[in-house]
């Protein structure tokens, strides 16, 4: 698991835009010569003239004039700021004044927008903007995304930003929806462009999916924690909750423990969610030398614990931990994890092949198991590869990895889940709604907590607003159970109540009052 202090800083680059001089910008040179007409002095223009009416474009106006008076002309595809002209510029065919700046628009149909000191590439100020969540076309004549990108839809084709798809045919519908773009062809078939730049098959994003009630509130836990398993029961009801999630492997120093709670559970009514904790690595602390060796030991660990489970009711499971995020898979655990190129390819199958070991044993003692495969961050590009049966490489017809949950971590550090970033920190999208329609089964979010160096005041305010958004999301986006990272930590970092149960304040009254407020039916 990565260190949640350390990653507190991993997420904060910015994408940052681009100034683009050669189309407009070499900046203000009052000693250039005047352009033929115009003032003689800048302070006399400033004097004489008040600012343009919003839209006013050049032509067919003379000319416009700023809310600083600065009078704005072009001649012959260059552009005179009182009587300057712009060295920057040339092929310019429009000047605009709107919403308070000054925008070009050249030969080609770029718009750029005055900064103060140059020229930055914009679209046109007049199209409004990021298009409102489910835009679709036909209906409006065009979307745009959070990059700027405009998209429009002619003859079945998608254009953005007037480059024609090479990849799209007899498209009926385009959609914007949860910060993707998604696509739908006259056979009803969906599809979702990824930021790998491919299309992807899917549901319609736009259909609510129901969670199954009676899991939604749940708290993580150890198995060597210093109380009874009738404690963990009676702390959880405490506070509303009636799942708990505990990892083990099989050895007797935690099936003993954890088989102990799975009784406590089950006469109890409430459900045990078990962690069943195998990696990418041997007894030894070695990298397994190949995808069969991983599956086979990861296989024989899984059927053994869902033996010693499955008579106490136990149905639900998730399969490794943090996988995605070992080193020997993630190339630089910095990146978000949208991007094929964000994973090791040599030690995929490792991974792969222990993630497929776990399911496939314990449906080989039980069945009718559900089986959870764990991801973090943005790490999309994880979950699809797995999905489809592809490499980082771009390479396929690999085994496919399907799980009956998918589930996520998600602490204050990776950003808001549905608008988390992406690589570069940004434009965020709405995860749960990505993966509901991608993988069209149950959503989990198994951990999740502010940043441990956080005071107790923001936790709490924070456990309310990410509970809010968790429940609102339950009947949309098929969330059917959120985790909060832990039951007890030792300390004040994470822990809701002390090792010796004692509720820890003002977070623990929080979150009890807002499972009180808010049912799980």
């Amino acid at each position: 698991m990565i260190n949640r202090r350390q990653f507190l800083g991993y997420l904060t680059a910015a994408a940052s835009s681009s100034v683009l001089i050669a189309c407009g910008g070499g900046g203000d040179n009052e000693s250039e010569a005047l352009a033929p007409g115009a003032q003689s002095s800048a302070a006399k223009a400033k004097a004489t003239v008040s600012a343009s009416a919003n839209g006013t474009t050049t032509p067919p106006a003379a000319s416009i004039v700023d809310k600083s008076g600065n009078v704005w002309k072009t001649s012959s595809g260059f552009i005179y700021k009182n009587g300057t002209k712009d060295a920057g510029s040339y092929n310019v065919a429009l000047l605009l004044w709107y919403g308070g700046s000054v925008y070009q628009k050249n030969t080609g149909g770029d718009f750029y927008r005055y900064t103060g000191s140059g020229w930055e590439y914009s679209l046109d100020p007049r199209m409004g903007g990021v298009s409102a969540d489910g835009t679709t076309l036909p209906s409006s004549s065009y979307i745009i995304d959070k990059s700027n990108n405009v998209w429009t839809l002619s003859a079945g084709y998608i254009y953005r930003n007037s480059v024609k798809d090479p990849y799209s045919y007899n498209v009926s519908l385009l959609l914007w929806y949860g910060g993707l773009i998604y696509q739908s062809g006259t056979g009803g078939q969906f599809y979702v462009l990824t930021f790998n730049g491919n299309w992807l098959p899917c549901a319609d994003p736009r259909i609510a999916a129901v969670a199954t009630a009676g899991a939604f509130y749940g708290i993580n836990g150890h198995h060597d924690y210093p109380f009874t398993p009738s404690q963990v029961v009676s702390a959880l009801r405490g506070l509303g909750c009636n799942t708990y999630r505990v990892g083990c492997v099989n050895i007797p120093a935690m099936m003993n423990p954890v088989v102990a709670l799975a009784s406590a559970f089950q006469a109890a009514g409430m459900k045990l969610f078990t962690l069943v904790d195998y990696g990418l690595h041997d007894d030894r602390g070695m990298l397994y030398t190949s995808e069969s060796a991983a599956y086979e030991a990861s296989f024989a660990g899984a059927a053994a614990i869902a033996t010693a489970l499955a008579p106490y009711g136990v149905t639900m499971y998730e399969c490794g931990n943090e996988l995605t995020r070992d080193p020997a898979i993630i190339l630089n655990s910095a990146t978000a994890g949208n991007g094929r190129g964000d994973f090791n390819n040599a030690n995929w199958p490792i991974m792969r092949g222990a993630m497929l070991g776990m399911i496939d044993g314990i449906k080989s003692v039980q069945p009718n198991a559900k089986c959870g495969i764990n991801f973090c961050v943005a790490d999309i590009a994880a979950a699809d590869m797995l999905w489809d049966g592809m490499q980082p490489d771009g390479s396929g017809g690999y085994p496919k990895v399907r799980w009956d949950i998918t589930t996520w971590h998600n602490y204050e550090a990776y950003g808001d889940i549905f608008n988390v970033g992406t690589d570069g920190a940004g434009p965020g999208f709405n995860l749960p709604v990505y993966c509901k329609a991608r993988y069209g089964v149950p959503f989990m979010i198994t951990e999740w907590n502010a940043s441990p160096q956080q005071t107790e005041t923001f936790r709490s305010t924070y456990v309310k607003q990410q509970l809010g958004e968790f429940y609102a999301a339950r009947k949309t986006s098929a969330i059917e159970s959120v985790m909060y990272y832990e039951l007890t930590s030792g300390d004040q970092t994470y822990g809701i109540v002390t090792d010796s149960l004692v509720p820890i304040q003002p977070t623990y009254g929080t979150f009890k009052t807002f499972v009180a407020a808010h049912p799980d039916n």
